[in-house]
């Protein structure tokens, strides 16, 4: 009978630093207490695999780049368009993705439809959360019929790789992966050591067998990934679903990829039935507006490959409260502070004793400075309560001096105009360089200052 070490040690919450005892402030995150005890508990036996039974294994060697033989990733097309965008073209065969949301945002939905939908491949769902007649009901809801998908209702890992060997899926989905225990860790789940553990073994898994698996983990209050930061250091893809649970479109957006670009987005509609891929967008996130108002423009974006137009909604009123405020939603705060300096400094608009209010409509997030001059046209739209002309549109980036600066992938953003019905669109006209004016139906009108864009917009 092997010995038994019990060892007792402390972890902080938030970044899995290792403590021997506890510390109010943890030296690696630098967060308040956030350590707690964990007992470990560790066999004489060393894990070499994740069976349970190992083949020896032979000691790494270093080797010269140029002998190491490169063969393309292989990957698989999944029936989910969305899901391959956010992925990089397809699913890596041994990667680990880990997929993170709020309560309720539909994590478990969207595993469970791209399980179903991947007739071609065998899929285990394993759930620690659910019953399988609760699954069931979700599947009977979906109306994707497929003879597949598995489902395993379990949370010791030891177990779960006993299914897995007799099984043999060509994907594993863990939801999730917080309720997951392993019998060489003793301590509760969801703690750091029992999370992070088990997923390693998930991975040793994963890399020793080429099977894709997908993590569904669960978020903090303050919006990140719970258990250790180094659970995402772990992974090779981080995946984050986002939305509002009150509307019903859902955003994928790739927070870490080793497979591809991390500027991808995913969008989707939450209906009865499950999830809708949204194909077009930006017919999404501009309202119909049979009325025209003042404070709204019309911006063209670029999220990974994807050109995005987006509505651009401001308030601008005086301030009968003391300090004006700034609030923003959607929009990078301190950027809306700068451009606010910008309009009053080389614009002479005076903002400085002006509430300002400032939204993105459809939920998004906007890191692309292309929709700096949709943002200042919108605030001063607002300011001056004159209406845009809601075929028009804008791109292009503000400088400090009040110069409309260029921005890349100029024709995949006029093109995009063009096929919502736009006629006209402001860009700088350091963009004009190489673009052939003559294969646009639509109107390009180039500016180099913003004081151009307003005497264009609010002249007459």
């Amino acid at each position: 009978m092997s010995s038994i070490k019990v060892k007792t040690t402390f972890f902080c919450q938030s970044c899995g630093h290792q403590a021997p005892k506890w510390m109010g402030k943890c030296p690696s995150c630098e967060k308040w207490n956030t350590f707690a005890e964990e007992i470990i508990q560790k066999e004489d036996k060393a894990k070499t695999s994740w069976k349970e039974s190992t083949s020896l294994q032979i000691a790494s060697k270093p080797k010269p780049i140029h002998q190491i033989d490169y063969h393309e990733q292989q990957r698989f097309i999944t029936a989910d368009k969305e899901l391959n965008r956010v992925l990089g073209s397809g699913l890596v065969q041994g990667s680990v993705t880990l997929l993170g949301g709020e309560p309720g945002i539909g994590k478990s939905t969207l595993m469970l439809q791209i399980a179903l939908q991947m007739n071609q491949h065998k899929v285990l769902y394993i759930s620690g959360e659910e019953s399988d007649q609760q699954i069931k009901m979700r599947a009977e809801r979906m109306k994707f019929k497929s003879e597949r998908c598995f489902i395993l209702t379990e949370t010791n890992t030891q177990n779960i790789f006993k299914q897995i060997e007799i099984l043999e899926p060509q994907v594993v989905i863990i939801d999730s992966i917080q309720t997951l225990t392993t019998s060489f860790i003793d301590s509760g789940a969801g703690s750091v050591s029992q999370v992070r553990e088990c997923t390693a073994e998930l991975i040793k898994y994963a890399k020793e067998t080429a099977t894709p698996v997908f993590l569904i983990g669960h978020i903090t209050k303050e919006g990140t990934l719970a258990g250790p930061k180094i659970l995402e250091h772990m992974v090779d893809t981080v995946l984050q679903f986002e939305g509002d649970r009150h509307t019903t479109y859902r955003l994928l957006r790739t927070v870490k990829n080793r497979f591809g670009s991390t500027s991808e987005l995913g969008i989707y509609e939450m209906q009865s039935t499950g999830l809708r891929e949204v194909s077009n967008p930006s017919e999404i996130l501009i309202s119909d507006r049979e009325e025209e108002f003042s404070g709204i423009a019309i911006g063209a974006m670029v999220e990974g490959n994807r050109p995005l137009l987006i509505e651009v909604q401001s308030l601008v009123s005086t301030a009968n409260y003391g300090t004006p405020q700034r609030s923003s939603t959607g929009f990078d705060a301190k950027r809306l502070n700068m451009l606010l300096a910008v309009l009053e400094k080389r614009g002479g608009y005076r903002l400085g004793i002006q509430d300002v209010f400032l939204n993105i409509t459809g939920g998004l997030k906007i890191e692309d400075p292309a929709i700096d001059l949709a943002v200042c046209a919108s605030i001063v739209s607002s300011f001056e309560d004159v209406c845009i002309n809601k075929h028009t549109c804008f791109t292009a980036e503000v400088g400090l001096g009040g110069e409309i600066r260029a921005v890349g992938r100029i024709e995949n953003r006029i093109l995009e105009a063009e096929k919502l019905g736009f006629k006209k669109i402001y860009i700088s006209k350091n963009n004009l360089k190489g673009l052939d004016l003559k294969k646009y139906q639509i109107q390009i009108q180039a500016a180099s200052r913003l004081d151009e864009v307003f005497e264009y917009l609010f002249a007459q």
